[in-house]
């Protein structure tokens, strides 16, 4: 169990749950249960494809490519950081006019659940701990995404509308820096 949790631990932090959750709740607004049912399935289930499959493959496509993980870090956190101003200055209106055929794989699933952070992570971990352990990881905090949003419902109403635009701007906010950092990573991976 150590090495599970020492392999869950650092992808909660590269999933992160709380952040994802104000975003999840921000982009299913005025969405049928049946929608907000279905956007939930499609993106934990996406997430969870791409990350075992990137687990898997990640690095001998890097390698083929000629892409470094760096490139990677750099390419990704251009996309959370468009992804996250997009939502800081976006309005109301426009947030109900997502399709929700595409929100469950993308943005949702791919880059906010599965981002570059989780598969950096994954193939650093599984080069340290194994596939199966990383692999296990993976599921249990894609399980624990998915839980959430399941529960999004019942936190809405305890945070209000208010609130929950409130800690999704701030989630945005923090998103975006997180962003940052991973560019800054990558650029100084680039530069060594």
């Amino acid at each position: 169990m150590k090495t599970f949790w020492l392999c869950f631990v650092p992808l909660f932090i590269a999933v992160d749950v709380p952040g994802v959750l104000p975003i999840f709740l921000g982009l299913t607004e005025g969405l049928s249960r049946e929608q907000i049912r279905k956007v939930t399935l499609q993106s934990t289930v996406t997430a969870a494809v791409v990350a075992l499959l990137f687990l898997w493959i990640g690095q001998n496509v890097f390698a083929l490519l000629g892409v470094t993980v760096a490139d990677f870090m750099v390419a990704g956190g251009v996309l959370l950081f468009v992804i996250s101003v997009g939502d800081l200055l976006t309005v109301q209106k426009r947030l109900r006019q997502v399709d929700p055929e595409s929100l469950g794989p993308v943005p949702l699933g791919v880059p906010l659940i599965v981002g570059p952070a989780v598969l950096t992570s994954s193939i650093l971990l599984a080069n340290e701990y194994g596939l199966g352990w990383t692999a296990l990881a993976i599921v249990s905090n894609i399980g624990l995404v998915a839980l959430a949003f399941v529960l999004g419902g019942p936190i809405h109403r305890l945070l209000g509308t208010a609130g929950t635009k409130v800690l999704s701007k701030l989630s945005s906010l923090l998103l975006a820096s997180i962003a940052v950092m991973i560019i800054r990573r990558g650029l100084t991976m680039l530069l060594r």
